[in-house]
């Protein structure tokens, strides 16, 4: 065969590749409202910047008439491009070339991928389509599951992992999503689940929905897998693309700076009345951080998941920080079974990609009842202790309001290593609430009064006084400063800029046994 023609033959091929499992089944994709695996590639990189890695590679089987079966690319298409300028690896199945099932080399190619961004240090993206396990590769299939589930394990904390979710992801092929550090769904046309609605109605007896069991809302806001809810393919790229620029690209860079047309000199008057008089009304924490961070943007991760705490990306003075709140406006800003395992898993995220923790306190304690207690609230919640100890990046405490008992240590607390601690002179810093502690100190004089009531209200007061406010915790050094509201974004800006150079470390150890 001629040169020309063999050039030819290759770009006739490479053309077929492109047309993925046929108009039939490209038309069937878009008709259920999803993208191709190309179409996402072109979505997620810069134009003109992915390169297809593995395009020739198919399957090895001859069982089950396989052979017959056989598509260049095996059903998955991998490669490397530019996410914003910054290189970035992906692989994303392609349900209609056998429906993404994952065979051997499917797996082999993901692999190999996710090889490649560890050795050059750049995120992967891993794009889920597929309808699960190749059943006529048998075992072949289950050890390329095995194989990257290994690889994920071995590249937390080494590189940042996304895993999107674009259609269904079941069986053995969830566990890859749940080692990743941030899991995306799209409502209404991703899936996530172990067993499907059929199985569990054999085995249950239990109707149920593919979305009441694995939709996006499902697992956003019930079970907690996923950390990002978008209403399209679009938005969701996006909103990858937002995540990526707080991040670094590895454990060894430190995230880049952002523009810094954003004062960090910046004064928040509006802050000076943010705290209600009242010490038990709510407030919008959101709103609290809205001010203090650059131009008022703060991605939240996990935001329909356990409300009663905030976590997500921002930044001050143009570096990128790990953000953790309490919101009052949901059960008070409680730390409970969820809101400690949010929190404790964003912390360790932070710490391993050298993102600083910036903390915003107003905590009345851990949720009590008999349901948090059976639901292991002492072994959830000292995964946040634990976090926050384990953590060397610098770390910022602010104590807005309430900051009661445990919570309060666990809260980034001067006692787990927090590098600075400021607090807003409305803050009360107390073993408990100033009603609480007042009824068992002085229950003795409150019963013998000939006004209870009043007595009781002279005691909170009292109690209050003398050590439901921030001076007493400054007095022994446990906050660093009391500052004005106002002040907060200054202080904030000037503390990340003294302690960028911070360098501190643990007693070596293979590693340590968090209490999961």
């Amino acid at each position: 065969m001629a040169t020309l023609d063999r050039i030819n033959a290759l770009l006739a091929r490479r053309s077929l590749q492109q047309q993925g499992g046929g108009e039939a089944k490209v038309a069937k994709q878009h008709e259920s409202g999803k993208k191709t695996a190309r179409e996402r590639m072109a979505m997620l990189f810069d134009s003109e910047s992915f390169v297809e890695l593995d395009a020739f590679v198919e399957t090895r089987s001859t069982e089950f008439d396989m052979q017959r079966k056989k598509t260049d690319g095996d059903g998955v298409i991998t490669g490397y491009g530019t996410v914003n300028g910054r290189l970035a690896y992906a692989s994303s199945q392609d349900f209609t070339v056998i429906g993404g099932s994952l065979g051997e080399m499917h797996a082999r190619k993901i692999t190999k991928a996710m090889d490649m961004s560890m050795k050059m240090g750049a995120p992967f993206i891993s794009i889920n389509d597929s309808g699960g396990a190749r059943i006529e590769e048998g075992l072949d299939a289950l050890a390329g599951f095995g194989d990257i589930f290994y690889l994920n394990t071995l590249a937390s904390g080494v590189i940042p992992q996304i895993s999107v979710i674009l259609g269904p992801c079941a069986g053995g092929a969830v566990y890859s999503p749940a080692i990743t550090d941030f899991v995306f769904m799209v409502d209404k046309t991703s899936h996530m689940f172990i067993t499907g609605p059929q199985v569990i109605k054999a085995v249950t007896g239990e109707d149920v929905t593919f979305d009441n069991l694995g939709g996006a809302y499902a697992h956003n806001a019930v079970s907690g897998v996923a950390h990002f809810e978008s209403p399209s393919e679009e938005d969701c790229f996006a909103q990858i693309k937002l995540l990526l620029g707080f991040l670094p690209d590895n454990n060894l860079d430190d995230p880049e700076l952002a523009d810094e047309t954003d004062d960090a000199n910046r004064m928040c008057p509006e802050l000076n009345a943010a705290i209600p008089d009242d010490p038990n009304k709510p407030y919008d924490m959101t709103s609290i951080i809205g001010s203090v961070v650059d131009h008022g943007v703060f991605l939240q991760v996990h935001s329909q998941f356990a409300r009663s705490i905030l976590v997500g990306f921002a930044h001050i003075g143009g570096k990128s920080v790990g953000i953790v709140a309490n919101q009052p406006n949901v059960s008070a800003g409680v730390l409970d079974v969820d809101s400690s395992d949010k929190a404790a898993r964003f912390v360790r995220f932070c710490d391993s990609f050298n993102i600083p923790l910036v903390t915003f306190t107003d905590v009345p304690g851990y949720l009590p009842g008999l349901k948090q207690e059976h639901s292991g609230i002492i072994r959830h919640g000292a995964k946040l202790l634990y976090a926050f100890s384990e953590a060397t990046v610098p770390k910022i405490n602010v104590i807005l309001r309430k900051a009661y008992g445990g919570a309060y240590i666990a809260m980034n607390s001067k006692h787990l290593g927090a590098d600075l601690v400021l607090a807003w002179p409305t803050a009360e810093i107390a073993v408990m609430g100033p009603d609480g502690a007042a009824n068992i100190i002085f229950k003795k004089e409150i019963g013998e009064s000939a006004d209870p009531v009043a007595t009781r209200q002279q005691k909170i007061e009292e109690y209050r006084d003398k050590f439901s406010n921030p001076f007493v915790a400054a007095a022994r050094g446990y906050v660093d400063d009391v500052i004005e509201p106002a002040v907060t974004r200054i202080r904030l800006a000037n503390a990340l800029e003294m302690l960028s150079g911070k360098r501190e470390t643990r007693p070596a150890k293979k590693h340590g046994n968090i209490p999961l």
